[in-house]
C-alpha cells in the first residue's frame, strides 16, 4: 500500500474539519501545522451564540447577489482561517504552515482557485504564518508564500474578489 504524502495528509484533515462548517454557500476547513504538529483547526461558522446560516436557512450574501470574494462584512461566518488563528498561540504560528480546503455546497465539489479573502490574508500575515497550502483537487494543491502577499499588496488595487 502506498503511503499518502504529508501535504495531502494535512489537506485531508483540513477537508475533514470543513465538515463542521455551517455555511450553506461554501464550507472551508483550515489547520495550522508547525514542526509536523497540528497547532489548531478552524472551520467557517457564525460567532458563538449567533445563529448559523444553516439554522437560518439562507445566506445573506446569496440573497443580496454578492459575488465570491466581495463584501465579507455581510458574511455571518467567522472564516476557517480566522478561527484557526484565534485558537492558536502566536508563538506557535510564527513560521507555521496553514492548510486550507474548501467545498462548494451547491455542487459538492472542491472550491476551484480557493484563496484567503483580503481580511484573512491580513490575519495570516500578522499571525506570522509562513506558507498557505490550498487544495485544488483531491491530490493537487498550491503553495503560497505569505511573503508574496506582503510584497504584492492587493489591498492597494481596485480589483475585488479572487
Amino acid at each position: 500500500m502506498e503511503r499518502r504524502d504529508k501535504t495531502n495528509y494535512y489537506l485531508d484533515i483540513a477537508e475533514t474539519v470543513l465538515e463542521r462548517g455551517t455555511c450553506i454557500r461554501r464550507k472551508y476547513g483550515a489547520i495550522i501545522v508547525k514542526n509536523d504538529e497540528i497547532i489548531s483547526t478552524g472551520y467557517a461558522g457564525a460567532p458563538r451564540g449567533r445563529k448559523n446560516c444553516s439554522e437560518l436557512g439562507f445566506c445573506l450574501r446569496d440573497k443580496l447577489g454578492i459575488p465570491r470574494g466581495e463584501r465579507y462584512e455581510k458574511c455571518r461566518s467567522v472564516h476557517a482561517e480566522a478561527n484557526a488563528i484565534i485558537s492558536a498561540p502566536r508563538r506557535d504560528m510564527i513560521g507555521a504552515v496553514m492548510y486550507l480546503a474548501g467545498r462548494d455546497m451547491t455542487t459538492g465539489e472542491l472550491v476551484k482557485d480557493a484563496n484567503c479573502c483580503a481580511m484573512c490574508k491580513k490575519m495570516v500575515i500578522n499571525a506570522g504564518i509562513e506558507k498557505v497550502v490550498v487544495r485544488d483537487t483531491q491530490d493537487n494543491y498550491r503553495e503560497i508564500n505569505v511573503s508574496d502577499w506582503i510584497e504584492d499588496d492587493d489591498s492597494l488595487s481596485e480589483i475585488f474578489g479572487y
